[in-house]
């Protein structure tokens, strides 16, 4: 195998069969040793929550799959941490999309003058980042995508589709077992000029609650496999 990327909670592999292989690591984004799924920056290590965010992204990649949505997944090693995907071309040089649910995070560090953190945001409110460590992952407008020629119009309006079906598919999961999903990233790519989810549906990019209290990502994992 070859190393073609290395991410803040994943490396990248390339196969012989064309296909892609991630490896999960321990790491995590965060701040100050806190977990943040909003941070862009690795802030903690967590013993076990590689091998943790592998399971849970197998299985809702699978209960995706049973809902007829497409995306990279082919299959998984959840021993040795790993997960095999299609190819998949990131657009620009790198793109995540946010769901939120509830006004909480970097939401309301930009926006506390407008809302309160906690507030419902009825329906899910999508937005985009630039994978950009340097300058804090600036956001981006569907426009914007557009005008610096990133993805069409037509592929911004299909991969907000496909969002808000995903997450709604993983709250109601969650929402089965008394948790609360507030907000979840995740990225997109295109293969065969179809636009289909890549990289993963993990414990650690979901913020959680149960009642008040967030629920860690190990944790997370055990609520949702061990039901």
């Amino acid at each position: 195998m070859k190393k073609i990327y290395e991410g803040k909670t994943k490396d990248v592999f390339s196969l012989d069969n064309g296909n892609v292989l991630l490896k999960f690591k321990d790491d995590c984004t965060g701040k100050d040793g806190v977990f943040d799924p909003g941070e862009n920056t690795v802030g903690l290590t967590i013993e076990g929550i590689g091998k943790a965010n592998l399971q849970t992204s197998v299985y809702y990649f699978e209960m995706l799959k049973k809902a007829g949505i497409k995306t990279h997944y082919v299959s998984a090693d959840v021993d040795n941490a790993t997960m095999e995907v299609l190819p998949g071309k990131v657009f620009g040089h790198g793109l995540e999309v946010i769901c939120r649910l509830v006004a909480t995070g970097s939401f309301i560090r930009r926006y506390g003058e407008y809302i309160k953190d906690g507030t419902p945001l009825n329906g899910g409110y999508v937005e985009c980042t630039f994978k950009n460590d340097a300058k804090g992952d600036p956001l981006v407008t569907a426009e914007g995508l557009e005008a610096l020629g990133v993805m069409s119009l037509e592929m911004f309006n299909s991969m907000k589709e496909q969002t808000l079906k995903i997450t709604k598919i993983v709250a109601d999961d969650l929402k089965s077992i008394g948790l609360d999903l507030w907000d979840i990233k995740f990225e997109f790519g295109y293969n065969n000029g179809e636009v289909i989810l890549i990289d993963e549906i993990a414990s650690g990019n979901m913020r959680v609650y149960k009642g008040d209290k967030i629920v860690e990502p190990v944790e997370l994992t055990k609520l949702i496999l061990n039901r």
